[in-house]
């Protein structure tokens, strides 16, 4: 068999992974079972939206609230994603680091709390990417304190809730800010999952929910893993002040999970009856070189007697060492190529962000096979001086293997999915 028609295949998994994780089904599959207040309630009904998923969760969230219910509504996305929606205050902001438009977004944000009354009530949705999307430095801190302190994060291997937990210690609307700053006694959250295990402290750092520890823990995680110095002086002295106890009005959010990855794996699974597709692992994680080790072994170990399709999900991270482009997707991607170079049988192998897009580029990851190899070493070009310079974009060019797709104005988290035939 040749390789073309299980690439489209493995895009056409890809596919159903995304539409598996569609805000618009999941916000109209709870608000359908769970309605929001009628318009004879005394309260009016408030709408927060922050995350990649922003709009689409806003727009159908929009179509259950009674216009005499209606309060205030603001939705923050990022530049890809953001549209329009008559009624609503959309803020389009930067990610992965946050950038004054965010900062802007997160003030309005915490006025609308603020100036809501305890008859009313908060509907947050609440999706991935919201911890850069809407930053709320706390005082004396500034938005150049938090760019910087991000990078860090960023540039140095810490997992999601590692970044999360310094994050919220820093923010006044990360770890529960939402539900401290909020006047209204009712808030419920509806929230989709791009971190392994759904933690939902983790989930856009945790707006409506406790904070996953103290600034003293994050203070104490950043000295272990050696990064303390790194931070800005006034960050570092933020993290040694403990945080005020006070809180606000309102009751703990109503928090509700309506999407995760495993959904969208699971729906991989469904629509790969040909091959057969299982679930290897749901929950892979840690740093793109042993991620890709294991996978690969996880591979060579089967039976591949016949077509099969091998599924996993999760979160990867990659350490930069170098000053180049790419993205944890794309260098796992490449870096499984790298490893199943002596594989027989004709496979590819498909690593993608469910947002659709990997790093600071225009790909959501990679979509090698196992002729990918040959194709750089025809164009002259160094796999391993460009994974160095972690500048898997350039070499995925080159051979032709970057998965593009575009915002999908969702996400949660990775898949990666490996189809082989005989």
């Amino acid at each position: 068999m040749t390789v073309l028609p299980l690439r489209e295949r493995a895009k056409e998994l890809f596919g159903a992974a995304v539409a598996a994780a569609d805000p618009s089904r999941a916000v109209r599959h709870h608000l359908t079972s769970h309605p929001l207040p009628s318009s004879d309630s005394r309260g009016k009904v408030h709408l927060i939206a922050i995350g990649k998923a922003a709009i689409a969760m806003t727009k159908e969230a929009l179509t259950h609230v009674n216009s005499d219910t209606l309060g205030q509504a603001c939705a923050v996305t990022n530049y890809e994603n953001a549209t329009e929606i008559q009624g609503v205050d959309v803020f389009s902001a930067g990610h992965p680091v946050p950038d004054e438009n965010g900062q802007k977004a997160a003030a309005h944000i915490i006025d609308i709390l603020g100036a809501s009354k305890p008859e009313d009530m908060i509907l947050a949705l609440i999706s991935g990417g919201g911890s850069a999307l809407a930053p709320a430095p706390t005082s004396p801190l500034t938005l150049e304190d938090k760019a910087q302190t991000n990078q860090v994060l960023l540039s140095n291997g810490y997992d999601i809730s590692e970044m999360n937990l310094i994050r919220q210690a820093l923010s006044d609307l990360k770890g529960g800010g939402l539900v401290r700053l909020a006047n209204a006694q009712t808030i419920r959250a509806l929230i989709i999952s791009d971190v392994i295990g759904d933690n939902l402290s983790v989930i856009a750092s945790g707006p409506t929910t406790p904070p996953l520890g103290s600034r003293q823990d994050a203070a104490t995680l950043l000295q272990e893993r050696g990064h303390w110095t790194l931070l800005p002086e006034s960050v570092r002295r933020v993290l040694s002040t403990p945080r005020s106890s006070e809180s606000g009005t309102s009751s703990a959010a109503d928090n509700h999970l309506i999407c995760s990855n495993q959904q969208s794996l699971e729906a991989v699974v469904s629509a790969g009856t040909d091959l057969p597709a299982r679930v290897i692992d749901g929950q892979l994680q840690g740093d793109v070189s042993d991620a890709a080790e294991q996978i690969a072994r996880t591979i060579k170990e089967s039976d591949l007697q016949k077509p099969q399709c091998f599924v996993w999900g999760g979160e990867t991270t990659v350490s930069l060492k170098g000053n180049g482009a790419g993205g944890r997707n794309q260098e796992l991607a490449l870096r499984v190529a790298e490893n199943l170079s002596d594989l027989s049988g004709t496979w590819v192998f498909l690593s993608g962000g469910t947002d659709g897009r990997d790093g600071p580029t225009d790909a959501a990851g990679g979509l090698v096979d196992n002729q990918t190899l040959a194709r750089l070493d025809t164009a002259g070009v160094s796999l391993k001086a460009l994974l160095d310079n972690n500048d898997s974009y350039a070499a995925l060019k080159a051979s032709g293997d970057l998965l593009v797709t575009g915002a999908t104005g969702t996400n949660v988290a990775d898949v990666q999915i490996f189809v082989y035939a005989p």
